[in-house]
């Protein structure tokens, strides 16, 4: 898939919201904490914040990242469009532009966990999952530029 990515707009907090939702709901370990229509919400803060960057590919919005300077907040692949290069376009894209990244990744989530260490992150501190709203243990990851090298 060929994927074009770019600065989300407003218009785009429906489709965001929708992979969010998606993969809570196709995800068993992941509790439901909020509805569609707050995800949806969330999805349009973060844009309207300038932090979102969506990945286009065949049918419009397939996947999108959400980061603030070096942090990472939020990085989503539709399902249908995994392991079709978006994740990783979008990780690259970042990774261009910034000598850091850090994000957290749910323990749970071993696919994601092995996506982030072939992009070069590496894992710098885990937790029980006491601070996060979904209470579920997370590793925080980091990529360093110069470490990649």
């Amino acid at each position: 898939m060929t994927v074009a990515l770019r600065p989300a707009v407003p218009l785009d907090a429906g489709a965001v919201g929708g992979i969010l939702s998606e993969f809570i709901d196709r995800t068993p370990w992941m509790p439901r904490l909020h509805s569609r229509a707050e995800e949806i919400a969330f999805a349009d803060a973060m844009i309207a914040r300038g932090w979102v960057t969506v990945a286009e590919g065949g049918s419009g919005v397939a996947g999108f990242m959400a980061r603030e300077g070096a942090e990472v907040h939020a990085l989503y692949v539709a399902g249908a469009a995994r392991r079709t290069g978006c994740g990783r376009a979008l990780i690259a894209a970042a990774q261009a532009r910034a000598a850091r990244l850090e994000l957290w990744c749910f323990a749970a989530n071993a696919p994601a966990r092995a996506f982030y260490a072939a992009q070069g992150f590496t894992e710098r501190q885990r937790t029980d999952g006491a601070r996060n709203d979904e209470k579920l243990p997370d590793i925080r990851l980091a990529w360093d530029r110069g470490a990649a090298a």
